[in-house]
């Protein structure tokens, strides 16, 4: 199988793979004709890899397209689970908007930057200064309601069609964010069944098959927070779990005949 990949990262393990800097995909066109299946393109080249050239891609546009921006995802998350949104509101910039959301969310709510990850460009609202201080600063409001919990969330990976791995991420004492990039541990035990049947649910409606989902218990009820395509590999790699490997399978399984059917290697839940 040719393998063509833009991000020498993600794809370090993965046999027989060519890579390619994104910024010369359109000098080495011919290359990318002849590839079998194009891995981890930038959003900007999937339109023109997919609709263009027609080739196969891993993440799925879907996957690439929908993670790129809160606003699409949430909009998709809120036609296939609904009631596993937290109440958000998605509006412009304006004064009457600023108004409206601060007219309809009590104290403290959260606000987020509609293109970031690993916790940069979320932030906790306390005040009406905090909130004009992020709406100065963002076309786009990205509300939503803060939800009670008990300092920790849930990060469930999926690869492929399965869920890879899940652990909790603790966030640490008096922490409003739970990332381990922001400071937060992990905990592998006690992952809840009905988090992951979610998330598989979900994953499979939209057609995403490589991400990694942010789910929190609020009440008793789960909210997937957000998803990003380019998760963090730290907990897995405390796992003991080899990402490129189970992307490999997977490939191996989806495009090359006979479809080999032996079981991705993944952390039992």
């Amino acid at each position: 199988m040719k393998m063509v990949s833009f991000n020498a990262y993600r794809t370090i393990g993965i046999p027989g793979v060519h890579y390619i800097k994104p910024d010369n995909m359109f000098k080495e066109l011919e290359t990318i004709r002849q590839a079998d299946i194009v891995l981890f393109p930038e959003t900007w080249q999937a339109p023109a890899l997919v609709y263009g050239l027609k080739k196969k891609i891993f993440p799925s546009i879907e996957s690439l397209q929908l993670g790129f921006s809160k606003v699409e995802m949430t909009r998709a998350l809120w036609t296939v689970a609904p009631e596993h949104v937290p109440y958000t509101e998605i509006l412009a910039s304006t004064p009457s908007n600023i108004e409206k959301v601060l007219e309809t969310f009590p104290f403290p709510f959260v606000a987020k930057e509609v293109r970031n990850s690993m916790g940069k460009g979320t932030f906790l609202i306390k005040n009406e200064y905090d909130f004009y201080q992020y709406a100065n600063q963002n076309d786009v409001l990205y509300v939503q309601e803060y939800l009670e919990n008990d300092g920790k969330d849930l990060r469930i990976c999926v690869i492929g069609k399965d869920i890879f791995t899940a652990y909790w991420r603790v966030g640490a004492e008096g922490e409003f964010l739970h990332n381990v990039a922001q400071g937060g541990s992990l905990c592998f035990e006690f992952i809840p069944q009905e988090a992951c049947d979610l998330v598989l649910n979900v994953s499979k409606q939209l057609n995403i098959n490589h991400a990694g989902f942010d789910v929190l218990i609020s009440g008793g009820h789960f909210y997937i927070l957000e998803f990003n395509v380019l998760f963090g590999n730290m907990g897995i790699t405390k796992s003991g779990l080899s990402v490129e490997k189970a992307i490999y399978e997977y490939l191996l399984s989806e495009f090359v005949p006979p479809f080999p059917t032996s079981p991705t290697t993944k952390k039992v839940i």
